[in-house]
């Protein structure tokens, strides 16, 4: 089996490297994946920190599956969902080094972890399916609602705007941008600060804050389980 996600566990931070051709695009096989690695972290009582390439993180799901039959979209539509969901509820803290672009499934997991550092250069991050004639799926709508402000809910979910690394921490998708050079040494150091957390007091704490979220999250997955794709795809 070709390795999408790479594994690697250090000093209580297991790192999830995606490596999924020129767009890092999120295939069936990298959630599947994603998942067994998130299974292996979660035993080992680890922090998570997943990355991406250098100049991309994820430039969404994979345009193969997506330009499909309605059947494949639904089910990679939903295992993304459903992945987006368990980092939500991850009992450990998880992070994303963002190293580039991250655009629609890719701006989606920035939207699913706790802490998420950006690099700074020439990219844009953001929801571009209204852009590309895609309905935005409610579980998407639902990740959205609970991490953008009202501002940027808008002019992301509804007009399709890209965001510079900068503006993305004001839009709600990234904490914090750093220069290339100091960006290792910062994802390192943030791993770490979150390393030092209580972890029940942690995951008691994100159970409870995320409740709500989480709710409507569930309820949005089960609508889009019956929703029937034909011209209209999330």
């Amino acid at each position: 089996m070709t390795e999408l996600v790479n594994y690697q566990e250090q000093g209580g931070v297991a790192t999830l490297t995606l490596h999924n051709g020129k767009a890092n695009a999120i295939s069936p096989q990298v959630i599947a994946q994603m998942s067994a690695a998130l299974d292996r972290a979660e035993q080992a009582k680890a922090v998570v920190c997943i990355k991406g390439q250098p100049g991309i993180f994820s430039a969404g799901y994979d345009l193969n599956v997506m330009h499909g039959d309605p059947q494949g979209i639904m089910a990679l539509v939903q295992a993304g969902s459903r992945l987006s969901r368990r980092l939500l509820s991850f009992p450990y803290p998880v992070m994303v080094a963002c190293t580039g672009h991250a655009v629609a499934k890719g701006a989606f997991l920035l939207l699913s972890a706790d802490y998420r550092v950006g690099v700074q250069g020439d990219f844009k991050i953001g929801l571009n399916e209204v852009a590309i004639g895609m309905t935005m799926h409610n579980a998407g709508i639902a990740l959205a609602r609970g991490r953008l402000t009202d501002n940027f809910f808008t002019r992301s979910v509804l007009c399709a705007e890209l965001f510079s690394p900068d503006d993305a921490v004001q839009a709600g998708f990234l904490d914090s941008v750093v220069e290339a050079g100091q960006f290792d040494a910062h994802v390192s150091a943030v791993a770490q600060q979150l390393r030092k957390l209580d972890m029940p007091a942690h995951r008691n704490t994100k159970a409870l804050a995320r409740k709500p979220w989480l709710e409507a999250l569930d309820q949005a997955i089960d609508i889009d389980q019956h929703f029937l794709v034909g011209g209209d795809k999330g």
